[in-house]
């Protein structure tokens, strides 16, 4: 989620911000803090203000009613050369760094290296994780800035509308097992 301010933040709009597009792999061994990961993130595909996302934030911060140019131009500002530059960096790139535990028996903080444009950063996500037989849940919600990924945010009005530079970001992800080929048995079991 991106927020509103500036002197004429009450002209603009909090938006939700979202990505069903992603794609990668997650490798997942026996020591849960030697497994890594590689997630991208097609900025083409992000999506501003999906209704049934919109209304789960509730409140007065986001009503329902967002004009459809306002999500547009906010789409517009988000994939311009000033900020993501989808025309030439089609996807955010995230990679593993490490894994360490953080007191809590369900959560790792996640090291990831980020790749935003040609800015590589790293940062630090707490990770809540549900192991099932043939998939990986993994959660977060954290407060994360633009700047911490090398952009910018935008500004308009010599910065009397404009986007804070603190985000909220909420994740959610569901890695399924790998399909095998199945073949005829080889070898023996013992």
């Amino acid at each position: 989620m991106v927020f509103r301010g500036g002197a004429l933040a009450r002209t603009g709009h909090n938006h939700v911000i979202v990505s069903r597009g992603l794609t990668g792999t997650i490798y997942l061994p026996a020591d849960l803090l030697r497994s890594t990961f590689e997630l991208r993130i097609p900025v083409a595909e992000l999506t501003v203000d999906e209704p049934a996302l919109r209304s789960q934030q509730g409140g007065a911060d986001f009503p329902p009613d967002v004009p459809q140019s306002a999500k547009e131009g906010t789409r517009r500002n988000m994939l311009s050369e000033a900020l993501l530059d989808g025309a030439r960096y089609p996807e955010i790139l995230l990679r593993c760094e490490r894994l360490e535990p953080s007191g809590d028996r369900l959560q790792l903080l996640a090291h990831v290296q980020t790749t935003v444009r040609d800015r590589v950063r790293s940062v630090t996500v707490p990770v809540r994780y549900e192991l099932g037989e043939d998939q990986v849940v993994a959660s977060a919600e954290f407060a994360l800035k633009q700047s911490d990924l090398g952009l910018t945010p935008f500004s308009a009005f010599l910065g009397a509308l404009q986007v804070q530079d603190e985000m909220q970001v909420k994740l959610r992800i569901v890695a399924r097992a790998a399909k095998t080929q199945a073949g005829p048995a080889r070898g023996r079991r013992g």
